[in-house]
C-alpha cells in the first residue's frame, strides 16, 4: 500500500494527488456543511470579502508548501497561475451575475446555484486540464496553438462590445432549453426539480425550476471561460499538478468572490480591458520565449506583469466610476426623502 502511494501519476506521486483532493473535500465540507447550513442565509459583501481573503490566503499557503517541497520555480508558476485564474474568473463572475439577475434568482437561492456550480466546475476543469495535459505532453506545438488562441481571445475581448443583459431571457440558449425541457415559470423555494401536473397530458411529471435552468447556464458559462483559462495556465507551466491545483484553488474562491463583485459590478467597467491585456501578454510570452526562444521570461516576471495589469485595471475602474456611484447614491437619497414626505 505504501509503495502504491509513491507511484507517479501525471508526473507526481499519487499521495500528492490524494492529499490535495482530501484538502479540497475538507474545505467544501467546512464551507458548505458548517458555515452555510442555513439555506435562507444571504451572503453580504463583508462576508464575501472575508471568505475570498480566506480562500486566497489558503491558496498562497499551498503555494508556500509547493516552494518548500518542489522548489522556487514551481511555486512561482503556481502563484502566477493562481493569480491569472482568479483574474479571469472575475469576468466569469460578472456573466454569472447577469444570468442569475435576469432569471430573477433571489440572493439566498443564488448560494445554492453557486454551490452546485462550483462542484460541477471542479469536475469539468479536471477533465479539461487532463485533456490539455495529454495534448501538451504529446505534441510541443500545442503550446504555440494555445498561445495563438490566447492572443486572439485577448484581442476579441479588447475590441468586443458589451452585450445587453436586458435581453438575456430571449437568449437563444434560454429559448432552446425552455422549448426542450419542462421548466416551471416560477421558483419553488430552493428546489431544482418538482413534481406537478403537465397541462398537456394532465399527468404528474417531473419539472425543472428556474433554479435548475440557472445552474445549467452557469455551468455552460464556466465551460466557455475554461476554454480561455485552461490554455492560459498551460502557457505558464506544463506541470500538470501545478496547473490543476492553482486552477482548483481559484475556483474554490469563486463563490465567495461572487457576492462581493456582483454587488459592485458597475464599478469594474474597465476590468475586461486589463484581462484582455493579460491574455495577450501570456500568449505573446509563449511565442517570444518558448516558440522562437528569443527571450527567457522568468516566472516572477509573468507574475509581476499579471499583478500590475490587474491592479491597474481595478484601480482605474474604481477611479473612473467614482462619480457615477456618488450620483446614484445621491439620487437614491433624494427619492427616499421624497417618498418619506409623501
Amino acid at each position: 500500500m505504501v509503495d502504491f502511494l509513491y507511484v507517479e501519476w501525471l508526473g507526481k506521486p499519487i499521495w500528492m494527488w490524494l492529499g490535495f483532493h482530501a484538502l479540497v473535500a475538507a474545505l467544501l465540507a467546512f464551507d458548505l456543511g458548517l458555515l452555510h447550513r442555513d439555506k435562507e442565509h444571504e451572503i453580504g459583501v463583508k462576508e464575501s470579502l472575508l471568505l475570498t481573503a480566506f480562500y486566497f490566503s489558503l491558496g498562497l499557503a499551498f503555494g508556500g508548501w509547493i516552494w518548500w517541497y518542489l522548489g522556487a520555480q514551481p511555486a512561482q508558476e503556481y502563484v502566477t497561475g493562481l493569480v491569472v485564474e482568479k483574474s479571469l474568473s472575475m469576468d466569469n463572475v460578472f456573466v454569472i451575475a447577469v444570468i442569475l439577475s435576469a432569471l430573477g434568482i433571489p440572493l439566498a437561492a443564488q448560494h445554492r446555484v453557486l454551490v452546485w456550480g462550483i462542484l460541477a466546475a471542479v469536475l469539468l476543469r479536471g477533465l479539461m486540464i487532463g485533456l490539455g495535459a495529454a495534448l501538451v505532453h504529446q505534441a510541443a506545438w500545442v503550446l504555440s496553438l494555445f498561445a495563438a488562441f490566447l492572443i486572439y481571445a485577448g484581442l476579441k475581448m479588447l475590441f468586443s462590445k458589451e452585450e445587453d443583459a436586458g435581453d438575456f431571457q430571449d437568449h437563444a440558449a434560454v429559448r432552446w432549453l425552455r422549448a426542450k425541457l419542462r421548466i416551471t415559470p416560477e421558483l419553488h423555494g430552493q428546489h431544482f426539480m418538482v413534481r406537478k401536473a403537465d397541462p398537456r397530458t394532465g399527468k404528474t411529471a417531473l419539472w425543472l425550476t428556474p433554479l435548475a435552468l440557472a445552474l445549467v447556464l452557469v455551468n455552460g458559462a464556466d465551460v466557455i471561460f475554461a476554454v480561455d483559462s485552461v490554455p492560459a495556465i498551460f502557457a505558464i507551466t506544463t506541470d500538470t499538478f501545478v496547473v490543476y491545483t492553482s486552477n482548483i484553488f481559484a475556483i474554490l474562491g469563486l463563490r465567495a468572490l461572487y457576492f462581493a463583485l456582483a454587488a459592485m459590478v458597475d464599478r469594474f467597467a474597465y476590468l475586461k480591458t486589463a484581462l484582455a491585456f493579460i491574455l495577450i501578454f501570456i500568449g505573446t510570452k509563449i511565442v517570444v520565449a518558448d516558440t522562437f526562444g528569443l527571450v527567457h521570461v522568468p516566472p516572477w516576471v509573468s507574475l509581476a506583469v499579471t499583478v500590475v495589469l490587474l491592479t491597474v485595471g481595478i484601480l482605474y475602474s474604481l477611479w473612473r466610476t467614482r462619480g457615477e456611484v456618488h450620483a446614484d447614491t445621491a439620487t437614491d437619497g433624494r427619492e427616499a426623502e421624497l417618498h418619506g414626505r409623501a
